[in-house]
């Protein structure tokens, strides 16, 4: 059966409008360029592909089936605007890229929103297409598979201005995969139960923010990149890692909350980059930092009751804290000028700390004279010392003061 065809009042777009029984191919094959293809509520079994600039509505949140062969709907087009629709039952290739939507090379400019992509192997896969917007939609995989026989929630290869805002997005390979993609925004997205939530590769001038990640082996991987921007994220519950930084350099990674992973951050040969603000908290490791990461900017963070602060792997100190200091809460130094600041520095990996970690009943004697008198002799007798983070001007409280209501609103036992 055919489309019925209307003149939208006061525009030269026409409206094509689909009921079961149509065929969607069939009236976006027999729209103009610019025009809209609205589909009623019902089930529309097939593989659809969109050669040419116009708008395919749901109205009623209509179903778009592949019928688990190929793509379920693929774009070749520019300036293409797909909403309201539930797209689902793309084949299972890895090796075809199978996706809910493939937006191909070329096709700029195309929106997907408010759609939910469900059991499909990859739920958007965005290839050489500039200027993509993919917002307020639900993305799922096929969630019995292996993680690693499933794809990934959003993929961009190769992309520059895409905005992926106010996702949601669970039980896929990684949530968000980004490979070669630049000046891209990530925000508002909810990612859990994956691999990681994020997954960043050479991708460069990137913002990261108001995202949470929890429940994922990973929350945010970022990887042989430069000029980040990671700020006012949530990331919890990960059994591995809240945030990786890996092979990073110039960028920013502020005002973050890392909470109850396996290790809050993973900084692994980071240079000339700047950590602020930004507070871990019940992490088996708070920061586990090597590969030379060294001459970063490391202040104003607070470090509270994680298991074991910094795990540091290096052959010489490396400072942290400049004038502001980090917050320790294992810090067992004094303040006698009352200027928020200890008199002596905060060492990382001092002789207490390794006592403690290889026998944790210390840690009921920390705060007795006879530890503290321990922890002096290790400060002066260098030859019991290994090489440490070291904060010369630690902070006596924490800079967040809503820390203890993190433990409370966001448990993490189910990691």
């Amino acid at each position: 059966m055919c489309a019925a065809a209307t003149v939208s009042a006061g525009a030269l777009a026409t409206t094509w409008s689909v009921k079961p029984g149509d065929s969607v191919q069939a009236a976006v094959d027999r729209a103009a360029p610019g025009d809209v293809v609205e589909v009623a509520r019902g089930l529309y079994v097939g593989n659809l592909t969109i050669t040419k600039p116009l708008t395919l509505r749901g109205i009623g949140r209509p179903t778009l089936s592949g019928g688990l062969s190929g793509d379920t709907v693929r774009v070749t087009a520019p300036d293409v605007v797909i909403e309201g629709l539930i797209v689902r039952d793309s084949g299972d290739s890895l090796l075809a890229q199978n996706a809910g939507i493939y937006i191909r090379p070329g096709a700029h400019r195309a929106v997907v929103r408010h759609c939910d992509l469900v059991y499909n192997l990859f739920g958007l896969w965005i290839e050489k297409a500039d200027d993509v917007r993919v917002e307020h939609n639900l993305i799922t995989g096929k969630r019995e598979y292996a993680t690693s026989q499933r794809g990934n929630g959003v993929q961009l290869y190769n992309t520059r201005g895409a905005r992926i805002v106010g996702n949601r997005i669970a039980f896929v390979r990684d949530a968000l995969y980004v490979d070669v993609s630049h000046h891209a925004l990530f925000r508002g997205n909810k990612l859990h139960h994956s691999r990681y939530g994020t997954h960043y590769m050479n991708s460069y001038h990137n913002v990261w923010e108001d995202n949470d990640s929890w429940n994922n082996r990973g929350g945010l991987a970022l990887m042989e990149v430069r000029d980040q921007i990671v700020r006012n994220n949530r990331a919890w519950g990960n059994s591995d890692h809240g945030i990786m930084l890996r092979t990073l350099q110039d960028s920013t990674i502020e005002n973050n909350v890392v909470a109850g992973n396996g290790r809050g951050f993973f900084i692994y040969d980071v240079e000339y980059t700047t950590l602020k603000g930004n507070l871990v908290l019940d992490n088996d490791v708070g920061v586990h930092l090597s590969a030379g990461s060294t001459r970063n900017r490391v202040e104003g963070n607070d470090f509270i009751h994680n298991r074991e602060q910094v795990r540091y792997v290096g052959a010489r100190d490396e400072r942290w804290g400049g004038e502001r200091g980090n917050h320790w809460s294992n810090y067992l130094g004094w303040d006698r000028n009352d200027d928020g600041r200890g008199d002596v520095p905060y060492e990382a990996n001092d002789l207490v700390d390794r006592l403690s970690w290889q026998h944790p009943t210390v840690k009921m004697l920390l705060a007795s004279p006879a530890v503290q008198a321990l922890r002096l002799v290790g400060q002066q007798f260098p030859v019991m010392r290994v090489p440490s983070v070291v904060d010369p001007n630690p902070r006596m409280l924490p800079g967040n003061p809503n820390w203890s209501k993190w433990r409370v609103e966001h448990p993490t036992n189910e990691r």
